[in-house]
């Protein structure tokens, strides 16, 4: 199984459109969100082609390869322009024999880990900033931010195939990378 992981779209049509070119070069078997579809929040600067409205627009197209939690800037209101759902704080998807803890991570983090085993992988978003980690035996894994990276790094995503984490650029670069043993 090949998933991909965005974070933080945060409106931006530009990056989201972006993203889903990679989706279709990727051509994993579903797309995780980890929260901030819509609004940019009142930290950050509009990001380039701001159009929340297009962003609906453009994940209603392929809600069904879809899995996704709501971020800290999500609302109720963004839920209704969303043919899919996207409230829950957190999802767990079973991948190859373990538990994936996917959150926004502005409840539980990579500092707040929830209850986990040994060899688990817990995935957030958040800080826009990628990570590619083991801590206290868990993998946590986070693949910055597709519109607003944050601390020098490059607009970003994530992709789990064959044992193997990847934060890539969309440039093709590889930021972070770790094996899943």
């Amino acid at each position: 199984m090949k998933l991909m992981f965005i974070s933080d779209i945060h409106g931006s049509l530009h990056w989201l459109k972006k993203a889903l070119e990679k989706f279709a070069e990727e051509k994993p078997d579903g797309l995780v969100i980890l929260g901030d579809f819509m609004y940019h929040g009142p930290r950050n600067p509009l990001p380039e082609g701001y159009d929340p409205k297009g962003v609906a627009q453009e994940l209603n197209a392929i809600k069904r390869q879809i899995t996704a939690v709501r971020g800290n800037c999500d609302s109720e209101v963004d839920q209704m322009l969303l043919d899919f759902p996207m409230m829950g704080d957190y999802t767990q998807i079973l991948y190859e024999g373990r538990r994936i803890y996917v959150t926004h991570g502005h409840g539980f983090s990579i500092e707040n880990l929830p209850e986990l085993s040994e060899g688990d992988i817990f995935i957030q978003g958040h800080t826009h900033v990628p990570v590619a980690d083991v801590k206290e035996g868990i993998y946590v894994l986070n693949p910055g931010s597709i519109s607003l990276p944050k601390e020098n790094n490059p607009n970003s995503y994530g992709v789990l195939e064959g044992g193997e984490y990847t934060v890539k650029s969309f440039a093709g670069e590889t930021v972070k990378s770790i094996r899943i043993s």
